[in-house]
C-alpha cells in the first residue's frame, strides 16, 4: 500500500468518481491512476469502488471506510511536512482559507494586508464558496482553515472557534419609503418585495424566522450569495435589500442604510478546522489576526476539548469576563 494510492482513490471521490478530472487534478494520466487503484484493491482483497463496466459510479460500503482512513491518513502526511517546515522554513509555506463571498469581501482585506505585511514568504489562497462547498473543501484538505456563519451543524466533528458576531441591515434607494424610518418594524417591512442572500449562505433561516414570529410571510422576489449582487438589484429597484452590514460601505453612498439588528437575530463567525491537522505558527497567527481573542492558548484549549457545545461556552464566558 502506497501513499500515493491512497491519494488516488480520495481525489477520485472529490472529482466525483471521474478519473479523468482525478487524473488532471494530480497531474498524472487516467491510465496510470486506474492501475495503481486495481494494484490497492487486489492487495486488499476487496473492491474500493463500485463500476459500471470500465466506469465507476460509487464506493462500495467497505470503500466508505476506506477513504475515511485515507483522508485522515493524508492529513497526517501533511502534518508532519507542516512539522518538518516549521522548524526548517518557519517563515514560509502555504496557507488556503476557504469562505463565503461577504467575508473574502468585507472582513478579510485588512487582516490579509496585516498577514502579508507580516508573513511575505507565504502564499495565502483564498477559496469562495457556500457553506456545503467549504466543509467539503476543509474536509477534503483542501484548504487549511474555513470561515463560515452558516450550516455550523456541518462543522460538528470540527474544531469550531467563534470569532465575532454580525447583523443585518436593510438598504434601500433615497427615494424608498423606508429610508426615512426611525425605528423599523418587521410589518413595514413586510409591505416590500425583498432580496436577500440564498438560503444556506448567510441567514435566510435566521430571516424566516423572525417573519414568522410576526406571522407574516416575506416576499422574497431574489436572492443571491453575494451582497454586491444584492446592491445592484437594490439600485435597479426591484426590492429592498437585506444583507450583512458591514457589506454597506463608503463607495455605497447611493443607498440608504436602515438599521435592522432589533429585527433580526445576530449571526457568529467562525473559524474551523480538522482536529487531526498540524498548525504552522503562521497560521495560530492568522486566527488571532482575524479574531484577536483567539490567541493560540486559547485555539490550543479549544483543541482539547473537543466539544464545540464546551467551546462555545467557553468564549461566551470569556466574553462575560471581558465586559
Amino acid at each position: 500500500m502506497k501513499i500515493q494510492q491512497l491519494r488516488y482513490i480520495v481525489e477520485i471521490v472529490n472529482q466525483n468518481f471521474n478519473v479523468t478530472d482525478a487524473a488532471a487534478a494530480l497531474f498524472t494520466s487516467q491510465p496510470g491512476i486506474s492501475k495503481q487503484v486495481r494494484l490497492l484493491e487486489d492487495e486488499l482483497g476487496l473492491e474500493i469502488f463500485e463500476r459500471n463496466g470500465k466506469h465507476i459510479k460509487g464506493l462500495t460500503s467497505a470503500g466508505e471506510k476506506i477513504v475515511a482512513i485515507a483522508r485522515e491518513l493524508l492529513v497526517k502526511t501533511q502534518s508532519i511536512r507542516a512539522v518538518a517546515n516549521e522548524y526548517t522554513q518557519p517563515d514560509h509555506g502555504v496557507l488556503h482559507i476557504a469562505t463565503t463571498n461577504t467575508q473574502a469581501r468585507y472582513a478579510l482585506p485588512s487582516v490579509i494586508e496585516g498577514f502579508a505585511k507580516r508573513y511575505p514568504h507565504v502564499s495565502l489562497h483564498i477559496h469562495q464558496g457556500s457553506p456545503s462547498q467549504i466543509y467539503d473543501a476543509l474536509l477534503s484538505g483542501k484548504v487549511d482553515l474555513a470561515i463560515t456563519t452558516e450550516a455550523q451543524h456541518l462543522f460538528d466533528d470540527l474544531v469550531l472557534l467563534p470569532c465575532y458576531r454580525w447583523n443585518r441591515a436593510v438598504v434601500v434607494k433615497p427615494d424608498h419609503p423606508l429610508a426615512k424610518s426611525k425605528k423599523l418594524s418587521i410589518e413595514e417591512l413586510g409591505k416590500y418585495p425583498l432580496i436577500t442572500y440564498t438560503f444556506g449562505f448567510t441567514g435566510v433561516s435566521d430571516l424566516d424566522y423572525a417573519f414568522n414570529s410576526a406571522g407574516i410571510l416575506p416576499n422574497i422576489v431574489l436572492t443571491a450569495t453575494d451582497a454586491d449582487v444584492i446592491k445592484t438589484y437594490v439600485r435597479l429597484g426591484l426590492g429592498v435589500g437585506i444583507m450583512a452590514e458591514m457589506a454597506h460601505t463608503k463607495a455605497d453612498s447611493d443607498l440608504v442604510i436602515v438599521k435592522a439588528d432589533h429585527l433580526f437575530r445576530p449571526s457568529t463567525v467562525n473559524i474551523a478546522f480538522k482536529h487531526s491537522v498540524f498548525l504552522r505558527n503562521y497560521m495560530y497567527e492568522f486566527i488571532h489576526l482575524f479574531a484577536p481573542h483567539l490567541t493560540r492558548t486559547m485555539v490550543e484549549k479549544a483543541e482539547r476539548l473537543h466539544d464545540n457545545e464546551a467551546v462555545k461556552a467557553l468564549f461566551e464566558q470569556i466574553q462575560l469576563e471581558m465586559r
